[in-house]
């Protein structure tokens, strides 16, 4: 295929995808989809490859091709629409609901559930539901030692067939969950959000002919091979090893060890986790799905983030994982802590490997957390789940960003308005913390203060990581804030709260998440005097850029 027509192709692909994307976030009700836009839209082909993908959520997007695989073990046809969230059959955590729609050429409505027409590809969408059933409001429980407690558990099940909605299956899901005209809403715009794809794959098909189709998806997947394997000849051959550690599996506050060896030969790249921990009796356990897409993350990021993301992109990439390990447990550990928080210390494991190889590449340590806050009505009633931003690490030639969402999550914040408008909560401070970033020639990002007034009895969950262990500088810049949980009762009392809690809450309090800031990159004595300006303008910066003036000017006064 010459050059135009392979760039024309995949951007018309990519662009159905973005396009599904844009009708899941406007016909969804929640504040989470809608506001947040916490899903994720692709499109893959007959055999299961993603060929496209809007820039969604990283840690959805790496995890799909495992769902679309459970789908196409159970024989799916035109017409279907298939529902699951088991991490153990293609999920990622009980409230990511994923819809895989198989695509035929033609109308619609000339394919039923027995029809022999070839599919040519599937639309795919992914969402976090608010809530999804289980011990707690928003499915988030702190203590889970088991997925029963999560939520509803689908495997992959026929939602609609033959073009038909399959009742039973829509009354039992929402049978299970808190506010089900919510999730009733949200289900019914992933299912249009589908529709669309499908509609745009057809009309593409009508265009080239089915086989043309076929055609344009090998290429875009050839050529992001081909790119990424250059991308990867580039990088020095040896091997590079890193650890990490999460700060408790949500039972208790041991650390819990992440061991990553990365190998570059040639043009392709093994990475494997012997030596991590087993898996835990909390809730920090990721499914295998979760542990590679945040290797396919780390490695784009390293190598060519331009490469246009497939499957191309991940074959050259061996991930080995351990079975029975906190990055593949055995069924039925838990595990919606890993999906949001070991996602995040499996990306940061692998960028310190990779740094071995290509230093000036990898930033200083971003906050490394999502920082997952979950409020819901004792009676039921809502469901606020947010994830909140914090410090992005410092680079080789400029300051990391202030307050956003770092690694595996690529979400917005709920605006104030729509939060107090949807929820019984108020926003008594939303804002950035001074000197939160790391110091460095180059100051990491600030993290971000965010207080949550409960005006009803609730519940609430933290998931959270890097309260003891700071995120961590580069060439000598500094490390960044850990980050701080506090809520404070109806009387004014502040109470200290651990990483990961979840704790039944009287009218009248408010939780505080006071998020990490970023580490910061190089010796601090180099800043110029032109950006301890600015930091000093900004509010930034203060004792620990003064200190670093004095100990400049020691030296310097030394002869040192």
């Amino acid at each position: 295929m010459d050059p135009v027509t392979l760039e024309v192709l995949r951007n018309r692909l990519e662009g159905v995808a973005e396009e599904m994307g844009r009708v899941l976030i406007r016909g969804a009700y929640s504040p989470n989809i809608k506001e947040r836009r916490d899903c994720s839209t692709a499109l893959f082909d007959a055999d299961g490859r993603l060929v496209a993908q809007a820039e969604h959520i990283p840690v959805h997007l790496g995890a799909m091709p495992a769902a679309v695989d459970a789908v196409l073990a159970k024989d799916p046809r035109p017409g279907d629409v298939w529902v699951l969230n088991d991490p153990f059959a293609g999920g990622t955590h009980l409230p990511d609901v994923t819809m895989v729609s198989p695509i035929a050429a033609g109308d619609e409505d000339d394919h039923g559930s027995d029809t022999e027409a070839d599919v040519l590809g599937y639309a795919v969408s992914r969402a976090h539901h608010a809530d999804v059933g289980g011990a707690t409001p928003g499915s988030m429980p702190a203590g889970a030692e088991a997925i029963y407690e999560e939520g509803l558990r689908l495997p992959p099940v026929r939602l609609q067939r033959g073009s038909e909605r399959v009742d039973d299956v829509f009354d039992l899901l929402l049978a299970n969950v808190r506010d089900p005209d919510e999730r009733r809403a949200d289900l019914r715009a992933q299912v249009a959000a589908n529709e669309r794809g499908a509609e745009r794959l057809r009309e593409l098909a009508d265009e080239r002919g089915p086989d043309g189709l076929v055609e344009a998806f090998d290429a875009v997947v050839d050529y992001s091979r081909e790119r990424t394997r250059s991308a990867l000849a580039d990088l020095p051959d040896g091997t590079f090893e890193a650890r990490d550690v999460l700060e408790g599996d949500g039972r208790t506050d041991a650390d819990v060890p992440i061991t990553v060896s990365v190998t570059v030969e040639g043009d392709s790249l093994v990475v494997d986790f012997a030596g991590t921990a087993a898996q835990v009796a909390g809730n920090c356990n990721a499914p295998r799905a979760v542990a590679e897409s945040a290797v396919y993350f780390a490695v784009r990021c390293v190598t060519d983030p331009e490469v246009p993301p497939n499957q191309g992109c991940y074959d050259p990439v061996d991930v080995r994982i351990p079975g029975g390990s906190l990055l593949d447990p055995n069924p039925p550990a838990a595990v919606v802590g890993g999906n949001v928080e070991t996602s995040q210390r499996v990306a940061d494991v692998v960028f310190e490997a990779l740094a071995g190889a290509v230093p000036e590449r990898v930033p200083a340590q971003g906050q490394g957390t999502m920082n997952n806050l979950t409020v819901g009505g004792r009676d039921g009633s809502f469901a606020y789940y947010e994830t909140v931003g914090g410090g992005f690490g410092a680079r080789a030639d400029r300051d990391g960003m202030d307050g956003v969402q770092v690694g595996m999550t690529n979400t917005l914040n709920t605006p104030v308005e729509a939060l107090e408008l949807a929820y019984p909560l108020r926003v008594e401070r939303y804002g950035f913390r001074p000197e939160s970033g790391g110091d460095g020639e180059f100051r990491g990002g600030l993290g971000l203060e965010r207080a949550v007034r409960v005006t009803v009895p609730a519940t609430v969950s933290l998931l959270t990581e890097r309260r003891r262990h700071a995120p961590r500088g580069r060439a000598g810049g500094e490390s960044g804030a850990t980050g701080e949980n506090l809520l404070v009762d109806p009387d004014g009392e502040t109470e200290r709260l651990p990483a990961k809690v979840t704790r039944d809450v009287p009218a009248g309090t408010t939780v505080v998440v006071r998020t990490p800031g970023g580490g910061g990159y190089g010796d601090p004595r180099r800043r110029s005097d032109a950006a301890r300006e600015r930091d000093r303008a900004n509010g930034v910066g203060g004792d620990a850029t003064d200190a670093h003036e004095r100990e400049a000017e020691s030296s310097d006064r030394d002869g040192s």
